[in-house]
């Protein structure tokens, strides 16, 4: 049995292919260095299964995200709690809202890859093609097991809240979902809907109230103004 096969049946995913290029001082320090590389590559492989699974749109990241007075953020937080993701494990919530194209999806996806990174399931869904999904899944008899998907789930982004009204039945399936997560899961929401206005989107009064109450229970509000980055870039390419 060669290296690579007795790599193979220990399940050493990556040695047979590092472990000449180790540096060797002594016994013990190549041994720690090797080992402490296949552990990083493991995680660095796991990030980008749980990243292909999350289903994000774009490839946005934190390190891209232009941070600047137009974000708001409430008291009891700040940039560093907010990018250590102290709220997933708290099980509470992030809702970002503000004018379109203001960095609120980018924020958003930095910050799922983010958890990604460091080991949590994610889930990305424009929140239009979620409500399509859920009467999609009502219609064929399948909605309890597209619910059960969200077991392991730890943290849920939900995009573009308020851009398209829906009708009664997508927004009970919706309620009946953010219900299930309440107090289980961590939520981001991106809305260009201050809550007074989620009526809009949610129709019946009552349950808009209800969401609203389940959203901020245990959130955190940023608010984000100023003008349109893509809007303001293209203006200014065409001054120059």
């Amino acid at each position: 049995m060669n290296i690579r096969d007795m790599c193979k049946s220990l399940r050493l995913a990556y040695v047979a292919d590092i472990y000449e290029k180790i540096p060797f001082e002594n016994e013990t320090q190549y041994l720690e260095a090797l080992f402490r590389k296949e552990f990083e590559l493991r995680e660095e492989a796991k990030a980008e299964r749980l990243i292909k699974k999350a289903k994000f749109v774009n490839y946005k990241n934190l390190a891209d995200f232009q941070w600047g007075d137009q974000i708001r953020f409430p008291p009891q937080l700040d940039r560093t709690e907010l990018i250590d993701l102290h709220f997933i494990s708290q099980k509470e919530n992030v809702v970002l809202t503000g004018s379109p194209g203001t960095g609120k999806t980018h924020l958003a996806t930095g910050l799922g890859r983010e958890a990604c990174k460091k080991g949590y399931e994610v889930r990305f869904y424009r929140v239009s093609d979620l409500v399509d999904m859920l009467e999609r899944m009502w219609r064929e008899g399948k909605l309890q097991q597209f619910r059960n998907r969200f077991k392991k789930v730890d943290l849920i982004i939900l995009d573009e809240m308020g851009y398209i009204p829906f009708s009664k039945e997508g927004a009970e399936l919706l309620f009946q979902l953010i219900t299930d997560w309440y107090e289980q899961k961590s939520i981001i929401i991106t809305s260009n809907l201050e809550f007074s206005q989620w009526n809009r989107i949610f129709v019946d009064s009552r349950l808009t109230a209800a969401l609203v109450d389940r959203v901020i229970h245990h959130a955190h509000v940023l608010t984000f103004a100023g003008d349109s980055y893509r809007v303001s870039h293209a203006l200014s390419r065409q001054n120059n």
